[in-house]
């Protein structure tokens, strides 16, 4: 059969009964369906913004105020009866008085202030019970000081102290007359004291840098509690962690994409390696717990063991990351080494590492900054116990007991007082700055050290 047998053959083709520029069913359900994908990533990115938000609102209104806190300012006269009976100046004599001499000096200071501001009398308030306004540290405070400066004694200074747990709350408004009066920790006569040293400038808010330099303090001294001791342990067990997976896992990236060779032992290894990237981390603090401290005898709320534990957990992590940037350098650059005489090793050290690191350092901060936040592991291994005094410097502070920020947060919120809830929030705070800065160092080392071919 020939072309021109074929039925309607040299017949015209029938003409479109639409336009180019008017839109079929087809392509309207096509537009319809791109639009609803389009509304449901932005509802998603919506929902994603408007949860940040609420949670960032959340953190910040009941954190904020834990950086500012409540100060007594008065003269206060420290007398020589009470604190240098035998009027030597002696520091072993002046180191056996107590707090509760101190206290007493506390006291006797709030009571000459009233009678200097004429206040003879606060309703609903017992004249012994003014000095308890102030915070049960700032006795401890006033006897380092005059032990570090014995000169003092004698003299009158205007002095700073730090006001009582409950007093800072009625200042940011968590304390009320309503709820003095069924609290056992404040009294109705206390806070009209207060509003009365209000009114003469001897009572007010300020920033509060004992916050973040200060240790942590009793449950009954919400007001001194810091982040000093957790500030530095975090810092020692990042500088662990930095010092033993970051090199580890390089160097086992580069070999098992550059070296090693594809088999069942090379596959088995990769396999057990993104495994281990998913393992709980409360797994991790089981096998520090069981290898590091039962087993090596490491001391426990160490941050050698801390960051012993988070090196474990942070490798898999560093590794997944570097092959993946080792792997996206185009083997052309691997080719064109080698095509000029350069070794295996050469062109890999010279040419591939350079290209890859804007994604190492990326892989490793990020894996740092997991890290830091982690608290499953740290509790296994104590780290949530009670430490008020410092580490000391490197290396031996590595083996001191310390606290490290998110157990601190966990901490602070198991305890009675609301004001550790305030605490936990500020601590909360200071770890997201911790957290942003060192997304930040990666987002600038990234594209200081970025390459295009």
């Amino acid at each position: 059969m020939t072309d021109a047998s074929l039925p309607h053959a040299g017949a015209a083709r029938p003409a479109r009964k639409s336009s180019l520029l008017e839109l079929d069913a087809r392509t309207r359900s096509r537009n319809a369906a791109e639009r609803r994908f389009r509304a449901y990533g932005l509802a998603a990115v919506s929902a994603g913004v408007i949860a940040l938000i609420v949670l960032l609102v959340s953190i910040f209104g009941g954190g904020a105020s834990s950086f500012r806190q409540a100060f007594v300012t008065v003269p206060v006269t420290f007398d020589a009866a009470v604190l240098d009976k035998k009027g030597t100046r002696d520091p072993a004599d002046l180191a056996k008085v107590t707090t509760i001499g101190y206290a007493k000096i506390i006291d006797a200071a709030i009571t000459d202030w009233m009678a200097a501001n004429g206040i003879a009398s606060v309703e609903g308030l017992d004249p012994k019970d003014a000095g308890d306004i102030v915070s049960r540290e700032a006795a401890a405070q006033l006897r380092n000081r005059v032990l570090a400066d014995p000169d003092l004694i004698g003299t009158t200074v205007e002095t700073r102290m730090l006001a009582n747990g409950r007093i800072d709350g009625y200042l940011k408004g968590r304390v009320s007359m309503a709820s003095a009066e069924t609290d056992s920790n404040v009294s109705v006569g206390q806070l009209r004291l207060v509003d009365l040293m209000r009114e003469k400038g001897a009572m007010g808010l300020s920033f509060n840098w004992s916050f973040i330099t200060a240790p942590d303090a009793s449950d009954q001294r919400p007001e001194a509690a810091g982040l000093g001791v957790a500030i530095l342990g975090s810092l020692y067990m990042m500088v662990v962690v930095l010092v033993l997976s970051l090199p580890v896992g390089v160097a086992a990236s580069i070999y098992l994409e550059e070296f090693a060779p594809k088999n069942r032992w090379t596959d088995l290894i990769e396999v057990n390696i993104s495994n281990l990237a998913a393992v709980p981390s409360i797994v991790y603090g089981i096998l520090g717990l069981a290898i590091f401290v039962n087993f090596a005898g490491l001391p426990m709320s160490a941050p050698i063991v801390g960051g012993l534990v988070l090196s474990l957990m942070t490798l898999p992590k560093i590794i997944i990351p570097t092959r993946a940037a080792l792997k996206a350098v185009p083997p052309s650059i691997r080719d064109a080494a080698l095509g000029v005489g350069a070794s295996k090793m050469q062109s890999i050290f010279h040419h591939v590492l350079p290209l890859a690191m804007p994604g190492i350092l990326t892989g490793t901060i990020i894996g740092l900054a997991q890290a830091l936040g982690e608290t499953a592991p740290l509790l296994l291994i104590g780290m949530v116990a009670f430490v008020r005094d410092f580490p000391a410097a490197p290396p031996s502070g590595l083996f001191d007991p310390a606290s490290a920020l998110p157990v601190q947060v966990y901490n602070w919120t198991q305890r009675a007082d609301p004001a550790f809830v305030e605490r936990a929030s500020g601590a909360i705070i200071v770890l997201l700055v911790f957290l942003l800065a060192m997304n930040a160092v990666a987002i600038v080392l990234r594209r200081k050290f970025e390459r295009r071919w």
